[in-house]
C-alpha cells in the first residue's frame, strides 16, 4: 500500500508544471497501484507522457494533444478546499471554459 505524502518531480513544458507552477509537488496517496515499468517506453511511444515522477514511479500521465487529459496516482481531492481547489481540478474547470 502506498500511503501518505510523496514528492513528484514535474517535467517543465508539461500541463502539470503549468497547473502547479512549480517543478516539485507533494501530494497524498492511498492506493496499491503503479505503472509497470516494463511498459513505460511503449506507452510513451503511443502518445501518453509521464510528466510527474517519484524516483522510478510514474505519478502523473498526460496526453499533450488532448485539451485536458491529466491523470494522477495521488488523490488531489485530499488537498482541495472550498476556497482553494487543487490545481488539477481548477485546470479542468478552466479547460472547459475555453
Amino acid at each position: 500500500m502506498r500511503l501518505g505524502d510523496y514528492t513528484a518531480q514535474l517535467t517543465k513544458e508539461s500541463l502539470a508544471y503549468r497547473l502547479y507552477g512549480v517543478d516539485r509537488i507533494v501530494e497524498r496517496h492511498r492506493h496499491r497501484y503503479e505503472v509497470n515499468p516494463d511498459y513505460i517506453d511503449e506507452i510513451e511511444a503511443a502518445g501518453m507522457k509521464f510528466t510527474g515522477k517519484n524516483r522510478n514511479r510514474m505519478e502523473i500521465a498526460e496526453i499533450p494533444e488532448h485539451i485536458f487529459f491529466f491523470s494522477t496516482q495521488f488523490h488531489p481531492e485530499f488537498k482541495s478546499r472550498p476556497n482553494r481547489p487543487s490545481p488539477p481540478f481548477l485546470g479542468f474547470i478552466r479547460s472547459m471554459l475555453k
